[in-house]
């Protein structure tokens, strides 16, 4: 007689398998004593097709209907450089990959979503079901430290009259405490929305990729809280260096002025690039703050060299354009950037700024490079509390609520932040101290001062890069070459996308009569 085996210790996939064995064991017993002819072996494989089913079907599936979902917002940050922006979209492959794909596979990999549709059934990156919207789309190269998506995830909030998962346990002892517990009337025990939830920001960083790091999340956004629409007011700074190249200094004082031209209701139709799908006709946007600032440098990128330069004004400083507005337009800071740039280089008066601001006088934007991405970040989206006439300025609405447990410590934030940070830093060394050896050696002469039968042969123009770009002789930007007027551009793409659509009617008419 065949020995009695201990079901209690086996895991559940071996378990699927015996009961599939017994199964086609009492089936051959039974067509066996009724006389019938026993299944062959090739008969028997079809059993450990059911068993690989019923394994597929077991009650280790997630069963995302066993879960309460709740609407949060998820703040976060990344460095851009190695991204084709922020936003993805369907059918529209990129040479890089895009910042909201990795983390709708983060989201995905962790079952924090449970998409629906079409799209989501193959497989593909899709917000559709989850009541998802973000705050600002970065475009490529660019960075953010304050991004903000809203959307609905899963929740560890027990779902009412839904009995918990028995957990998977080989320990005897362990399955009579629970049996005991189970039997034991205890008052539940109040879910606490922030205590007793989901690690959100610890279980999303342990999946992204190291520079794209979870922040915090907002446990109770108001009601119709949109990422995009109810943000007041988005932060901007772009950094770059004084000397910004070998040599070449710039004009802080013009640049602040420039700046401070900025601010107020403005049309900033010759500070952006016009996108024709969006059939923008209003370019009207407020800007609440634009400043030069220097930041502070107190661990200097250039090494000293073992020289005192205490009192050496012309050491390298680091600056950065502030600015701070409601809603921005396409490329809007990188061409106010490149315009304050040339100001700073003298080759633009501070009065340009005001003659692109007036649509009377420079109707159509003049044709001028925007400025390099890479030093651009969107800095933080501000969601004020209801009536709060300072827009929320301390962004008190999205404060780390995961009780502080996911900032320090291993795999925090920190601990992945600060390799991140250590990496760049030994490179940033190591390049500073490469250029002070070569500085110290041969004629010493100043950052300021160059080769001057080259500086007359050609212009270099600053913007944003790490070089500047020789353009010969500098033409000035009102006497540019012109684009044309907004309105015309518009109206092109839509008879454009009009007789497109008109040649589609007409070849479904065909398709439909053939």
């Amino acid at each position: 007689m065949e020995e009695a085996l201990d079901y209690r210790n086996w895991p559940a996939e071996r378990l699927v398998t015996r009961v599939a064995e017994l199964e086609a064991k009492l089936k051959a017993l039974t067509q066996e004593a009724k006389g019938l002819p026993v299944d062959s072996p090739s008969q028997s494989g079809s059993a450990k097709r059911r068993a690989k089913k019923a394994k597929k079907d077991s009650p280790n599936a997630f069963d995302a209907s066993r879960y309460s979902t709740r609407f949060i917002a998820l703040k976060f940050a990344y460095l851009g450089q190695r991204y084709n922006g922020l936003e993805y979209v369907a059918n529209n492959p990129t040479p890089l990959s895009t910042v909201e794909e990795e983390l709708w596979k983060a989201l995905h990999k962790t079952r924090l979503i449970f998409p629906t549709g079409e799209a989501a059934e193959r497989g593909e990156i899709s917000w559709e079901g989850c009541e998802y919207s973000k705050c600002g789309r970065t475009d490529r190269g660019v960075s953010a430290f304050g991004q903000v998506v809203a959307l609905r995830v899963r929740s560890a909030r027990p779902v009412p009259g839904l009995e918990p998962r028995k957990k998977k346990t080989g320990d005897v002892k362990e399955a009579a405490q629970e049996e005991e517990a189970e039997t034991t009337e205890e008052p539940e025990k109040e879910f606490d929305p922030i205590r007793d939830e989901l690690p959100y920001i610890q279980m999303l960083n342990r999946v992204l990729p190291h520079d794209i790091r979870a922040l915090a999340w907002c446990p109770d956004p108001p009601e119709g809280f949109s990422a995009r629409f109810s943000c007041e007011e988005r932060r901007y700074r772009y950094f770059f260096t004084n000397p910004a190249f070998a040599p070449g200094w710039l004009d802080i004082e013009a640049m602040q002025d420039a700046a401070k031209r900025l601010e107020g209701l403005h049309d900033f139709r010759n500070f952006c690039k016009i996108d024709p799908t969006k059939q923008i006709s209003n370019h009207e946007r407020r800007i609440y703050h634009a400043s030069i600032e220097e930041v502070d440098m107190r661990r200097h990128p250039v090494g000293s060299n073992g020289q005192d330069r205490s009192i050496d004004v012309q050491t390298p400083k680091l600056y950065s354009f502030n600015v701070n507005g409601s809603a921005f337009l396409w490329h809007q800071v990188r061409n106010m950037v490149a315009v304050i740039f040339l100001v700073g280089q003298g080759l633009e008066s501070p009065s340009v700024v005001s003659d692109l601001l007036d649509p009377e006088k420079t109707p159509t934007r003049p044709k001028y490079e925007m400025a390099s991405d890479a030093p651009l970040v969107l800095w933080d989206c501000i969601f004020p509390e209801k009536g709060d006439p300072e827009r929320g300025r301390d962004n008190t609405k999205l404060a780390d609520a995961d009780g502080g447990d996911g900032k320090f410590g291993r795999n925090g934030i920190m601990d992945s932040l600060w390799t991140t940070w250590r990496q760049r830093k030994i490179d940033e060394l190591l390049a500073g101290g490469l250029l002070d050896l070569v500085a110290s050696q041969g004629r010493q002469t100043s950052l300021g001062e160059g080769n001057g039968a080259e500086s007359h042969r050609s212009t270099r123009i600053f913007e944003g890069a790490n070089s500047a770009r020789a353009i010969g002789k500098y033409i000035p930007i009102m006497q540019k070459e012109r684009m044309e007027h907004f309105s015309v551009i518009n109206a092109r793409y839509l008879e454009k996308k009009n007789l497109k659509d008109v040649e589609k009617a007409a070849g479904q008419s065909v398709e439909a009569d053939e």
